[in-house]
């Protein structure tokens, strides 16, 4: 293990220490547990209980008192008190959640144990229509739909590998009753190209209000193609303590990307126009190219409620009462990427483009070679420490109609390294610092469980990224047929903000650039109604985007002179008679400025399978086949130089059938994964799978895996 490691590894037992030692001071001042709420009549470990059992344990009539002696000196074991968590909540036998560094509230999620998308095991594939992507496991992939694709402010280069990476806001934390463990396993191919995806995941309760998780997530492949393996290793570290008054967090997460970039294909003609026996075969531009990227984080979060009113026996937790809540967090973020490639390794271009039967690149992958004409060793930094102080009021119910009002200040320190031309003649080393201080506040509320509504507001009044501005309004109405309910959600937004910090600044052997580039603005609006009962769904979105910064055809950064508008409609219908289930998601989309915006007007995802007990409360058996199909458009390209998605005018792509057939299975705490990938390859007498710019998608292959849960 590095030096670097074994530094982070002591600094976080040095912050952790103290911080488990308080927890049972802090808590003294929390009240009994047990009172006249109904739900205090269970004891520490969720037996049932009625009154006070005493000696008496069958609460009878003038029965004789069990004068056994009994060890009062043993602490009695708190209930989970946390305001965070309503009865039905803690009721269950294990529920997870994220948290949010900014304000003192969480996100409730699920954990993944059922058939549903077991199937679906590439991660950027799950949400929505899916995305596009370079083929293979560990890939760089951009969203089909314009509403998801991500807008990295910090370590851009990260952007096209969001689907991959652990944060403070998707790592997970549990509470379980008894200790959970879930292994999974999954491989395909032969061994040569072998894919693999291994995860391991620990959650363990110390007590009901603190417990501990490691998550440990290993996949890639050796790849079908020339140069094309790749190894994303992420792990996630994190203590919650949850208590009636006080809240903390610390948590620690490692991200790594190793890629072999090959540059796509040196022409398409090697997968549209003859069938190659073997995969590695087909030519590709580039042959040792390769990109690496590394990240730590380190984060705590901490908040302190005081009551404004005393507590009673019959406050089980501060969701009830009027409270503030004093809060502080910290986040610390390092990234490191390196991108090394040879010229020697690049395809030597033909300016007669080869043969018929041996078709060559007119021009060089690379157009500049600034500092090396032989090798390239481009290497960025970027760190960022984060300290926020809130305040959170609870003006009289957290579920009330107006549940908390927030408000916090915060300061980011921004470190920035890479060699420029002069730091070659100086030895200059000390990169860029640049700070910013902003304001926030936000508010939200509920009623009962027919109205939610919140709002933010985000503003950067001086320093780095000065004016800044980001404001965000959403209300839900739910109505109930029955016990059927029927929601209509809306969000509206609008985000004034610097560009990035490499889009203005960049150097490397093969790109360098300097801009000043105006500030991004975009106004979003979205609706969306849902009917969970006929598992049915409509949305409509609409943003409207000025100064919108994209990567050119060249690809380097530009900035639209004109503002781009794009529209979407989503639809979503799950059919089921009897065991059989035809599930359906379409995305229609619309850009105003298709070199701006690039987007399908079409993209789809079906799942069209059969669901049944082959036996009973036994096993489980899921069997069916998975199409996504999108329209032709000008698809993105991507440079590995960059390591960013490029809006291209060379080739339409799209209009290509992809098909996977599967079998799944839950046997008890297993769940078990057949998969034939690709199956649609050669069936629809074209072989255009192309979803990326020269990036064929993988030939069809063969996976199998499994996932098992240990509970004990």
């Amino acid at each position: 293990m590095s030096r670097l490691k074994y530094k982070w590894l002591a600094a976080l037992f040095l912050f952790v220490a103290p911080f488990c030692a308080v927890l049972d001071r802090t808590e003294s001042f929390a009240q009994s547990p047990y009172g006249n709420d109904p739900f205090q009549q269970q004891d520490p470990f969720g037996n049932n209980i009625s009154g006070n059992l005493s000696a008496n344990p069958f609460m009878t009539d003038n029965a004789q008192q069990d004068t056994t002696a009994r060890d009062t000196t043993k602490k009695e074991r708190k209930p989970l008190e946390s305001y965070f968590f309503d009865n039905e909540t803690r009721a269950q036998k294990n529920f997870a959640w994220n948290i949010d560094m900014s304000k003192n509230r969480i996100r409730m999620t699920t954990i993944d144990t059922l058939l549903t998308d077991f199937q679906v095991d590439y991660p950027f594939l799950k949400k929505g229509v899916g995305d596009a992507y370079l083929g293979n496991l560990g890939a760089p992939s951009v969203p089909l739909a314009y509403y998801d694709r991500p807008v990295f402010r910090d370590f851009q280069m990260a952007q096209p590998l969001y689907s991959y990476l652990y944060t403070p806001e998707n790592a997970p934390y549990y509470n379980v009753k008894k200790p959970l463990t879930q292994v999974g396993y999954l491989t395909a191919g032969q061994r040569l190209y072998a894919e693999e995806n291994i995860t391991v995941l620990h959650a363990q309760n110390i007590t009901p209000s603190t417990g501990f998780n490691i998550t440990f997530h290993t996949m890639g492949t050796k790849g079908i193609y020339t140069n094309q393996a790749t190894r994303d290793t992420d792990f996630s570290l994190g203590i919650s303590h949850n208590g009636k008054r006080y809240t903390g967090y610390v948590g620690y997460i490692f991200n790594t990307i190793r890629m072999k970039e090959n540059g796509g294909v040196t022409d398409d003609w090697y997968i549209t126009g003859t069938k190659l026996d073997e995969a590695f075969e087909v030519p590709f531009m580039l042959s040792d190219a390769q990109n690496l990227m590394q990240n730590h984080t380190f984060y705590t979060f901490h908040s302190y409620g005081i009551p404004l009113r005393r507590l009673t026996d019959d406050d089980f937790s501060m969701a009830g009462v009027p409270a503030i809540y004093v809060g502080y967090s910290l986040q610390y973020d390092r990234w490191h990427r390196l991108y090394t490639d040879t010229y020697a390794g690049m395809q030597a271009p033909d300016p007669d483009g080869g043969t018929a039967s041996n078709p060559l690149p007119t021009s060089p992958f690379y157009d500049n070679w600034y500092f090396n004409a032989t090798a390239s060793r481009d290497s960025t930094f970027e760190s960022k420490f984060s300290n926020r102080l809130f305040v959170q009021l609870q003006p009289w119910d957290r579920n009330g109609i107006v549940g908390t009002v927030d408000a916090g200040v915060g300061v980011d320190t921004h470190h920035y390294f890479q060699f420029q031309p002069e730091d070659f003649l100086s030895g200059n080393t000390r990169g860029v610092n640049r700070n910013s201080f902003y304001v926030y506040g936000a508010v939200e509320g509920k009623f009962r469980k027919y109205f939610d509504w919140n709002g933010d507001l985000r503003y950067v009044p001086f320093g780095y990224r000065q004016n800044d501005l980001e404001a965000n309004a959403s209300a839900k109405l739910s109505i109930y047929f029955g016990e059927h309910p029927v929601s209509l959600s809306g969000h509206f937004g609008y985000s004034l903000r610097d560009p990035s910090y490499w889009s203005e600044n960049y150097y490397s052997n093969h790109f360098i650039w300097h801009n000043a580039f105006q500030k991004e603005n975009e106004t979003v609006l979205d609706v969306h109604l849902t009917a969970p009962t006929v598992n049915a769904e409509a949305g409509f979105y609409q943003s409207v985007a000025g100064n919108k910064i994209y990567y050119g055809p060249n690809g380097a950064p530009r900035q639209a002179s004109a503002p781009v508008s794009v529209t979407g409609i989503y639809l979503r219908k799950d059919f089921r008679i009897g065991i059989l289930h035809l599930n359906h998601r379409v995305l229609m989309q619309w850009s105003t400025n298709q070199e701006v915006v690039p987007v399908p007007l079409v993209s789809a995802y079906l799942s069209y399978f059969v669901e049944f007990d082959a036996v009973r409360d036994v096993l489980r058996l899921k069997i069916g086949v998975d199409g996504r199909y999108n329209t032709k458009y000008y698809a993105f390209g991507y440079n590995p130089a960059t390591g960013q998605f490029y809006n291209q005018r060379e080739t339409m792509i799209g209009g290509y059938p992809m098909l996977d057939f599967y079998v799944t299975a839950k046997w008890k705490r297993m769940r078990i994964f057949l998969k034939v990938a690709h199956l649609s390859q050669d069936f629809f007498n074209t072989r255009e799978y192309f979803q990326v710019l020269h990036y064929p998608l993988n030939r069809r292959v063969f996976k199998m895996g499994l996932s098992w849960s240990f509970y004990d």
